[in-house]
């Protein structure tokens, strides 16, 4: 495997796979186009159908020397309106509606259709708002019976069948983890999946949950939390509750977004992304990044906006669904996704950090991380960090740091140098240094960067290790070094 080094890219994407993105030719492409994390999504296809595609990006980005994680996301409570008799009805301002958990499944008509959630009877009150279909209609609840929820419309249009029902304000009681997701974690397992996303956590015992779920089946993914929930953001305190417990968060804003409302979502977005990064944890920016360019070769210059700004508040990723999965031009948005990436990090503020800097740390490995970094910014010559790490939290937390300086990650470990490959400015060397000498170790891990024409002569180079390079969280050292 002959490692590849061309972009200068940052951001990393996240691709999502899907009917539009399954053969060998298009999954290669979206490898080459710049995909470093490929998101296999539960809530679709069947279990060979995620067996294939992860098979796929192994063989596929081991054949280009690329290091692409694979993110199992789950699909979570369903909370669904079930069917219509003709599979559509048109709703009209002012017109009672009803939701029942009694109805035949499939004889929806104009004035009452069934759910798949029958806790929702109990969730609802006099006045609650319900968003169907992202909010595209809007019910306000008038009274609620034993097996009917009774409502009027107060923003019409078409409805058509299973589509999703949000609260605004939050308040569904749904549990985070169904059934089905407890299947899928064994697939993960199964497939040696990197990350697993979990979708509609409340509280951190949700996470909790899942990640005891996630080592019962024998997996080392590390879990991301979906924050798309209005409780989940309430305050301050909700929010690092989760992020706390997470190896990483994503800003899910499709039910995000209808749960509090667009007014207040870029703000909370903002919110997230700061809270993530100041806890030491990844963060994935999702939901309609590039919409347009499911039937469109070129993206909006409004989506163009939102990617960039999403850089400039320094996500870790930034998430294609539909666009890579069912549109029509799945590498041409990665394409432009990259090419928007590396624009908005020329802006200087990207580089600019004020990462924590009234703050005291609470471990050896974080205070050595963050003084690299700091020194990086600091003394001109610096051309590459280079991070000798066994799980890839030091070069997570380094990462955190806003900086132009490449970090790279060296391990020895498969699934670190692909977990790596969603961190912010890192890049995966593999390299065993437990195999070397240790008075040769740093000028071979140099060597590395020179036969990759990453340095040459005369630069300066950061080294972090550990005393034992078989042990977890232990780097406790820092040398800069100048190349020779």
């Amino acid at each position: 495997m002959k490692e590849q080094y061309t972009s200068t890219r940052r951001t990393k994407i996240v691709a999502t796979l899907g009917p539009a993105s399954s053969s060998p030719e298009k999954i290669e492409q979206l490898i080459l186009a710049g995909m470093d994390v490929a998101r296999l999504n539960f809530s679709h296809g069947e279990a060979d159908d995620h067996r294939r595609r992860a098979q796929l990006v192994r063989s596929l980005s081991e054949k280009h020397g690329k290091y692409v994680a694979i993110m199992g996301d789950l699909q979570g409570p369903k909370i669904r309106i079930a069917r219509f008799k003709n599979d559509k009805v048109v709703l009209q301002v002012g017109q009672p509606f009803t939701l029942s958990r009694t109805h035949p499944g499939d004889a929806g008509d104009e004035t009452i259709v069934g759910i798949d959630y029958p806790s929702l009877v109990q969730d609802c009150h006099p006045g609650d708002e319900l968003l169907l279909d992202d909010g595209r209609v809007v019910l306000q609840v008038d009274h609620v019976e034993e097996h009917e929820v009774h409502t009027i419309v107060t923003v019409g249009g078409p409805l058509s069948n299973n589509k999703g029902i949000n609260r605004r304000g939050g308040g569904i009681s749904a549990p985070s983890l169904t059934d089905k997701d407890r299947e899928d974690i064994k697939l993960a397992a199964e497939l040696e999946m990197d990350y697993v996303a979990v979708s509609f956590p409340r509280y951190g015992s949700d996470i909790q949950e899942a990640r005891k779920l996630v080592q019962a089946a024998g997996s080392k993914a590390w879990i991301i939390a979906k924050i798309e929930r209005a409780e989940a953001v309430a305050d301050d305190r909700a929010l690092d509750a989760i992020i706390k417990v997470s190896d990483g968060v994503m800003v899910a804003r499709g039910d995000l977004g209808v749960e509090v409302g667009d007014a207040r979502l870029v703000g909370i977005q903002k919110r997230i992304i700061q809270h993530a990064r100041t806890h030491n944890k990844l963060v994935i920016t999702a939901t309609q990044m590039m919409e347009s360019m499911i039937s469109s070769p070129i993206p909006s210059r409004a989506e163009v906006s939102d990617v960039a700004n999403a850089v400039l508040d320094y996500t870790d990723a930034v998430m294609l669904s539909a666009e890579s999965a069912s549109g029509q031009y799945p590498v041409e948005a990665v394409q432009a996704m990259a090419r928007v990436c590396l624009g908005a990090e020329k802006e200087p503020t990207s580089t600019r950090s004020q990462h924590r800097l009234g703050e005291t740390f609470s471990r050896c490995d974080e205070t050595i991380a963050l003084a690299a970094m700091y020194a990086a910014n600091h003394f001109p010559g610096v051309k590459a960090i280079i991070c000798l790490t066994e799980s890839g939290h030091t070069p997570l937390i380094m990462s955190r740091i806003r900086s132009g300086v490449p970090i790279y990650c060296y391990t020895r470990h498969p699934g670190t140098q692909r977990r790596a490959a969603m961190f912010r400015g890192v890049y995966t060397v593999p390299f065993d240094a437990a195999r070397i000498d240790p008075a040769v170790v740093s000028d071979q891990a140099i060597d590395q960067l020179k036969q990759r024409e990453l340095v040459k002569k005369g630069d300066w180079v950061i080294l972090t290790k550990g005393d034992f390079y078989s042990n977890s969280g232990g780097t406790n050292g820092m040398k800069i070094l100048k190349v020779k």
